[in-house]
């Protein structure tokens, strides 16, 4: 147990710090509540889980060896969270029907994981740094995955639950406008260390 324990820490870091996915389950939350969020929520951590295990395996060795198909995932995920920034920041309050009608699904919510190079980066690093905490990549694979997927789960509660509690005290169209407004920049936000 005590040899895992710095990749029990470095799990729980890598996903608590606000990014991309801490955002968007925030936003979420204050605008749908937390039931509404959970589709969101478990894509993010099924993709999240997904990738680590595939990382262990070596595949996302891939990626990083591929500059162009690193570029081109980068630019899609840049594109995709840019565009859900902007949707968010010109939102209103929940009930006034000026932003998104239906919080992210399951699907766009894994996608989002999928095409994010800072979720590549993190979990091929984890890969890198822990491989030699078991005698096989398939057990690499269960491990990190498991971690990365409890982790994210409990974070994105954590986050949108955060969300709940903004919106319950957020009084005015105003008020929303402004929450709105952060919550979009702040994803926006997020793109730029992925371009560094």
């Amino acid at each position: 147990m005590a040899s895992i324990l710095p990749l029990l820490l470095f799990v729980a870091v890598a996903t608590l710090t606000p990014g991309g996915a801490t955002t968007l389950a925030t936003a979420s939350g204050a605008r749908f509540g937390f039931a509404r969020s959970v589709p969101l929520m478990l894509g993010i951590a099924l993709g999240l889980a997904l990738l680590a295990a595939i990382a262990a395996l070596g595949l996302g060795g891939l990626l990083l060896a591929a500059p162009a198909l690193q570029t081109a995932v980068r630019a899609l995920g840049s594109a995709y969270l840019l565009w859900l920034a902007w949707r968010i920041a010109r939102s209103g309050p929940p009930n006034a029907g000026n932003g998104p009608a239906k919080p992210v699904t399951l699907f766009n919510g894994f996608l989002l994981l999928w095409l994010n190079p800072k979720s590549w980066a993190m979990t091929v690093g984890a890969a890198a740094s822990f491989a030699m905490l078991t005698n096989g990549s398939e057990r690499l694979a269960l491990l990190l995955g498991a971690a990365f997927g409890i982790a994210a789960c409990v974070s994105l509660a954590l986050w949108c639950l955060f969300g709940v509690l903004l919106a319950r005290l957020i009084r005015t169209p105003r008020h929303w406008r402004i929450l709105n407004l952060a919550m979009g920049v702040l994803l926006a936000a997020s793109v730029i260390p992925t371009w560094r």
